[in-house]
């Protein structure tokens, strides 16, 4: 099934107008014509069956003529990440999360960050393509990035931890998670959070927990992260 996305949609319509990039992808590069079928999610939990009735390269117009609702997630998973050095590093993270079924991210610029300031526009088109590619209706949120210290002071979800290196304390998180949760994890920079972050965090409640015995790299490590919380709630 091929999947297109526009945002702007609701239950209620029973139209919709494709811009002109997409109306160009649709009538010259597929060669979809009047009558031809379009699967389009709004990115919202929404599935739009619809028939193209004006194939107009400049303004496709398709008429809805089914709409199907996500079946709502039990938990719900959040992601705070140290921005990696490299865009494409963390777009990767962000690409097979998605594919995973993660809810939302965070950029968080930590003591350590190698990456102070982040445009999250681009990476809200890698979002868009790997929910398309991977068949989901949601979209990730994504939010602005945020300094640690003021994230974890904000951040109230029902369990939150902190994967770190550290050679203190530490838990398993696959044996922390509990089904049907919401979950907040943070994963730190290549030089991992500083002692005094660590810190930090365990005193506004999160658990200090370790992904494994290997050492990881930040985009890793997040993808280790979004699928043992998603594997642990697969057959609830």
């Amino acid at each position: 099934m091929q999947l297109f996305y526009n945002p702007a949609i609701s239950s209620e319509d029973k139209e919709v107008i494709f811009p002109n990039d997409e109306s160009k992808h649709i009538v010259k590069v597929l060669r979809k014509q009047e009558g031809d079928n379009l699967n389009i999610t709004n990115g919202k939990g929404f599935l739009f069956f619809a028939e193209i009735i004006e194939a107009n390269h400049n303004k496709c117009k398709a008429k809805i003529t089914a709409v199907e609702q996500e079946r709502d997630k039990k938990y719900h998973i959040h992601l705070a990440v140290a921005p990696t050095k490299m865009n494409d590093r963390f777009e990767t993270f962000l690409e097979k999360s998605t594919e995973i079924g993660l809810d939302k991210i965070t950029p968080i610029i930590c003591d350590h960050s190698e990456r102070k300031v982040v445009k999250i526009n681009r990476f809200e088109r890698v979002l868009q393509s790997a929910m398309k590619q991977s068949l989901h209706y949601t979209i990730p949120e994504i939010s602005e990035a945020i300094s640690f210290q003021e994230f974890i002071q904000q951040e109230q979800n029902e369990q939150k931890f902190i994967a770190h290196c550290e050679e203190n304390d530490k838990k398993s998180l696959q044996k922390e998670l509990k089904p049907g949760k919401s979950y907040t994890i943070l994963i730190g920079p290549e030089g991992d959070f500083s002692s005094e972050e660590i810190e930090s965090a365990i005193k506004a409640g999160f658990v200090p927990v370790t992904l494994g015995n290997t050492r990881l790299r930040t985009e890793t490590a997040a993808i280790v992260a979004a699928h043992t919380a998603a594997l642990i709630n697969e057959f609830q």
